[in-house]
């Protein structure tokens, strides 16, 4: 029998939208969630707002239509290998899959321990302060018995050591 998973991790990054995605749907998009982000009407996005995220999270990815979510790939495997936990991909906006969707994933895995973190290393970003707490807190109320843990933010001196070291490669 195999033992349960204790501790899953949760891969939060911004997500793109592909290269060729049609430019008139892109535009709408783009507009109508700039509308609603000024004047919000009931806190639901529109309808046609929801059919474009949709349409956009779903639509086909490859390197060359979106070489950020083949970094993402990238970084999660890596990730994977260099902590030794299974480690899920999920999107704040424009990829598949949502945060939503993959912190059910981690959850359905039988974890104990969901560990979520984001790249973004600084303080003051909306997704990092506000949309991944957010899809935490709704995925801890659907899964009160997993542990979700958000390993964020980076201390601010360890984020400049890494920095410095690249500095340092990139300067011999």
């Amino acid at each position: 029998m195999r033992a349960p998973i204790r501790t899953v991790v949760v891969l939060a990054m911004h997500g793109s939208p592909p290269l060729d995605f049609p430019r008139d749907e892109l535009q709408e998009y783009f507009m109508l969630e700039a509308k609603e982000h000024h004047h919000p009407h009931s806190g639901e996005p529109s309808p046609r707002l929801r059919e474009l995220e949709a349409r956009m999270r779903a639509f086909p990815r490859n390197e060359t239509n979106d070489p950020f979510w083949t970094g993402s790939r990238e970084l999660a495997a890596a990730l994977e290998k260099a902590c030794g936990l299974p480690v899920l991909l999920g999107f704040n906006e424009f990829c598949a899959p949502d945060l939503d969707e993959t912190f059910d994933r981690a959850a359905g895995t039988g974890a104990e321990r969901v560990v979520v973190l984001t790249p973004m290393m600084t303080r003051g970003g909306g997704h990092s302060e506000r949309d991944i707490p957010a899809a935490i807190a709704r995925a801890q109320a659907r899964h009160p018995a997993v542990r979700f843990v958000y390993a964020w933010p980076f201390d601010t001196a360890a984020a400049a050591e890494f920095l410095a070291r690249k500095i340092k490669d990139a300067a011999e």
